[in-house]
């Protein structure tokens, strides 16, 4: 019995226990790196589904702005704007954003000393450099009138220098017989509506004397009443506007002596029926912050992000000669004469007929990599949108 119960006291010797340890640390090594292993799998695809979603809203938000270039303008419409100073665009209240630097603003077409608005204005490199190897990115900017606010509704008299009065006609039976309002609207909003009513940046097309002029409103809209008793609403469109839209220019502009209390209101070109506002709208990179965030920014008002992450930005556009009856494909920079643009040479923005994005690409992580592993990962954008409210030709006739 003595015997038999010291057998049982002596245990594992040493190498039962080295042995053990061994094994024991082999399951363990293989189930932590099992482990890693699934989790670094569950981040690299939560992680590329995050940056799908990110890519898709930009991407889905990108393309509808350029199919609407254009919309409300009229076919191969090419607004003359003030020249005494160049008219701007990508600028806020405060500051301008495109550029190297993404602290200039794009400047419009300039056609015999005359800066037009057009429905597409290319940027091309006009956007900063990100990475040396790839060179400046491009900026685009869409133009299109407001569908949702029905200022259209109303008409604008200047009532002062750079000051314009929008009232209502005689109120109708029904607004339905004006003409202004879509199916099953019952009436405009108010101009200084909370939601969507004018505010400081907002830019106007408008005609007045029969010429056609773009203001930016530099202040918030009051009201007044006519005599009778219908709400007139005052809206400020002051000189040295950030756009420089309302500057006094050779041959009258919208705060020219010409244009005071004497000034009638005509019919605007915004589908025929009166003023309209129109959405300028811009994309760009902005690498001022890190990591770098593709920017949409409407008119004078402050730019928003839409996707962090975007690394390149790059476009091209087919236009059509209308008079050779000759397409011009893919021109990174049309009518400029580049060795890579002859195709398009004395073509001007309102006869593109498509906009391609050529690369608009999107990291994952600039960092790289999480747990040591590889986890970098880059989507690509490359498609066409047609420019159908510009210049529409059939390139494929039968």
């Amino acid at each position: 019995m003595n015997d038999h119960s010291k057998k049982r006291e002596r245990g594992f010797s040493l190498l039962e226990v080295t042995i053990a340890l061994a094994l024991g640390t082999i399951v363990l090594g293989a189930a932590v790196q099992l482990y890693t292993q699934g989790v670094t799998a569950t981040w690299t695809v939560s992680q590329r589904a995050e940056m799908q979603q990110d890519f898709r809203a930009a991407s889905n938000m990108l393309t509808k702005d350029l199919s609407l270039a254009g919309a409300g303008l009229g076919p191969g419409a090419n607004i003359a704007l003030p020249s005494g100073s160049t008219p701007l665009y990508g600028c806020d209240q405060a500051t301008c954003h495109l550029g190297s630097s993404n602290s200039v603003g794009g400047t419009y077409p300039v056609e015999s000393g005359t800066p037009y608005l057009y429905g597409l204005i290319p940027g091309y490199d006009g956007g900063p450099t990100l990475y040396a190897v790839q060179g400046p990115t491009d900026v685009v900017t869409t133009i299109y009138t407001d569908p949702s606010f029905y200022l259209n509704c109303y008409i604008p008299q200047v009532t002062a220098k750079g000051v314009v009065t929008f009232f209502q006609p005689t109120p109708p039976a029904t607004w339905a017989t004006e003409g202004c309002l879509p199916n099953g609207v019952a009436s405009p909003q108010n101009v200084n509506d909370a939601a969507v009513g004018l505010t400081q940046g907002d830019v106007v097309l408008m005609t007045f004397g029969g010429t056609t002029m773009v203001a930016e409103v530099t202040g918030a809209v009051t009201t007044g009443t006519d005599v009778n008793g219908n709400t007139d609403y005052i809206v400020p469109f002051a000189n040295s506007d950030a756009l420089k839209m309302n500057q006094t220019p050779t041959g009258g502009g919208l705060n020219s002596v010409a244009l005071t209390t004497s000034g009638s209101a005509t019919p605007a070109p915004c589908g025929g029926t009166g003023p309209c506002r129109l959405l300028i709208v811009t994309y760009y990179l902005d690498n001022t912050v890190s990591p770098a965030q593709l920017m949409r920014q409407v008119s004078g008002h402050t730019p928003m992000p839409v996707a962090q992450n975007i690394v390149y930005l790059k476009f091209s556009y087919d236009l059509f000669n209308t008079a050779t009856s000759t397409p011009a494909i893919n021109q990174p920079n049309p009518g400029s004469g580049d060795s890579n643009d002859t195709a398009s040479t004395g073509l001007l923005p309102n006869q593109i007929t498509k906009i391609n994005i050529l690369n608009m690409a999107i990291d994952s992580a600039l960092q790289g990599t999480l747990y040591n592993a590889a986890g970098y990962q880059t989507m690509d954008l490359q498609t066409s949108v047609s420019a159908r409210n510009l210049t529409y030709t059939n390139n494929y006739p039968n």
